[in-house]
């Protein structure tokens, strides 16, 4: 999973980086919207940037920035990061409205806490066209990542998408070896690769 580094910060509205796109399904067939993702590193932030050419079946009771429960029962995209020692990893849900959800578990799908606990200071941002494809992002503060989950160069990561609400479909960047659409297997995320941007 590749992740752009900058030493600049990063500013919504004055972003200007390479995104990776999505084509197929959990199960390879084909997707006819344009699903996109990027993760960018600077100073301050990890920045998840998810995009898609088409309109989002967002949670009815998501409002932009707003902390918000169960995103992943519409239209979603979503962030794992996990550290292969503990095993423990975070789950971060962004909506085309900027609407987010945050979750750690100590392992596949055992939560580390019973009720929701938002990941400090994260903000968010989106973007909604009159066509109605959007572009969202999540800005999560480093050093918080770092201490929970030892984030760096031996982290594991993956991004989905759900879309297509309410039938859904299951979109992965990293092939995962279960047969029925499963993203809680942070065994199987792929190592991070970091790239500088400033080159």
């Amino acid at each position: 999973m590749l992740i752009l580094k900058t030493q600049k910060n990063l500013q919504w509205g004055d972003l200007d980086v390479p995104v990776m796109g999505l084509q197929t399904d959990w199960y390879g067939q084909s997707i006819a919207n344009t699903l996109m993702f990027s993760l960018v590193s600077d100073p301050r932030y990890l920045w998840f940037i998810a995009a898609s050419n088409r309109p989002a079946k967002n949670h009815p009771a998501s409002r932009p920035g707003n902390f918000t429960p169960e995103l992943w029962k519409y239209d979603v995209a979503e962030l794992f990061i996990a550290d292969p020692d503990s095993g423990r990893y975070f789950e971060f849900n962004l909506a085309a409205n900027g609407a987010w959800w945050s979750c750690e578990f100590t392992a596949p799908r055992q939560r580390a806490e019973e009720i929701d606990i938002a990941f400090p200071d994260v903000a968010t941002f989106a973007e909604i066209s009159l066509d109605g494809g959007w572009m969202s992002a999540m800005a999560i503060p480093l050093d918080v990542l770092q201490a929970r989950v030892n984030f760096g160069n031996r982290s594991l990561a993956n991004v989905s998408f759900i879309t297509a609400s309410p039938e859904q479909r299951f979109i992965s960047a990293t092939k995962l070896p279960k047969e029925e659409p499963d993203f809680h297997m942070p065994a199987d995320f792929s190592p991070l690769r970091f790239h500088s941007l400033d080159e």
